[in-house]
């Protein structure tokens, strides 16, 4: 599994368009009335490498498995939500349990698609989605601040590390500024700040969903959005869930290739997504390959040996002996892992190993 994506925004900006055509499926409803999304759907999509295939290639495997993106279509906003306006209770609890946000922002212009606010803004849209997710971060912990600042007096230890983290983050939602602003570099600090599951911690990639002739380019309302994304250290991707629709439908990768090229893209909406949400929350990707089957693995960025080998099963992690490792280069470079032995390429790594993006790993265990 990859990562988990909640798909967000406004009424009406595409949302359900671009969660069918991401993947392709028509499991959610598409359609010029609010909240037509009234249960959270959840698609899964392969992650696309072209890495995989070469090693299944060198490794004559019978089948190949990449990893997968998990996204979760969830239901519209307005204004209000914060306070359970429009679906604003469900909305709130939906997008606590997702690992990042795609806030779906809109960025063209239709007089047969309605707006909830009656005109196109992205980026007061953008705003109107924050300011719920903050206000309803700020009221969960000022609850929650005066419990714990009277067991801070108390000397107990726990709850002064907690205070530690949250007077800098009430201090910023106070201010009109996301939780994620002030997240804390120290490890102990940053993981009692990630159990707090704040919604405005959430890393955020904005799609600026623009009409089709805008696909390649962008347009003045996206470019106002990348401006906003780069001044909070955000990322943001150019995306037509129109032309995503339509390529979702063709089912030959010849035929998509050519379809994209006629509208000067080089890539899917899909393709951008994922490299988006890869570098927002510092994903990489390992590979193990055999007869059998080569399969691609996420982890996080810094994770070691053992930590890597859990993701395939956790009697890995708790037997773990060694890694038997191989960069992607030299795989390729030298057909393949016998001919990475016979170069002396192939290493012996412990369970101090920081394991890299386009390792070829083989894990060896006791249990």
């Amino acid at each position: 599994m990859g990562f988990n994506c909640g798909i967000v925004g406004l009424p009406n900006v595409g949302k359900s368009t671009l969660f069918n055509a991401l993947t392709a499926t028509a499991a959610a409803q598409a359609a010029n009335f609010p909240f037509c999304t009234i249960e959270p759907n959840v698609g899964r999509v392969a992650v696309p490498d072209e890495r995989l295939s070469i090693i299944s290639a060198i490794a004559k495997s019978a089948k190949i498995i990449p990893t997968q993106l998990e996204f979760v279509d969830i239901a519209g906003l307005v204004r209000g939500a914060s306070k359970g306006e429009g679906l604003g209770n469900q909305f709130l609890a939906n997008i606590r349990e997702v690992d990042a946000i795609v806030h779906v922002l809109r960025c063209f212009e239709d007089g047969n698609v309605t707006h909830v606010e009656g005109s196109v803004d992205p980026i007061r849209d953008a705003e109107t989605v924050e300011t719920e997710l903050m206000i309803a971060d700020l009221e969960s912990l000022e609850r929650r601040a005066d419990q714990t600042a009277k067991k801070a007096k108390s000397g107990d230890k726990d709850a002064k590390d907690l205070l530690t983290v949250l007077e800098p983050v009430l201090a910023a939602l106070r201010d009109g500024k996301t939780a994620r602003s002030v997240r804390p570099t120290d490890p102990a600090l940053r993981k009692i700040f990630d159990g707090l599951q704040l919604l405005s911690s959430k890393p955020v990639l904005y799609a600026c969903n623009v009409d089709e002739g805008s696909a390649a380019t962008g347009n003045a309302f996206s470019a106002k959005v990348e401006e906003r994304a780069k001044a909070e250290n955000a990322a943001s991707v150019v995306i037509s869930a129109a032309i995503e629709a339509e390529v979702s439908q063709l089912e030959d990768a010849a035929d998509q290739k050519e379809f994209l090229e006629s509208l000067g893209l080089k890539e899917t909406g899909l393709t951008q997504v994922i490299r988006a949400g890869y570098g927002l929350l510092d994903l990489i990707t390992y590979f193990t390959a055999g007869p059998k089957e080569a399969r691609a693995w996420t982890i996080m960025r810094g994770t070691k040996g053992p930590q890597a080998a859990a993701v395939i099963h956790t009697d890995f992690e708790r037997g773990f002996i060694r890694a038997e490792t191989i960069a992607y280069d030299d795989f390729v470079a030298l057909k393949g892992e016998q001919g990475a032995k016979d170069a002396g390429k192939m290493r012996q790594e412990g369970k101090e190993y920081v394991v890299q993006d386009g390792d070829v790993l083989h894990f060896l265990f006791n249990v």
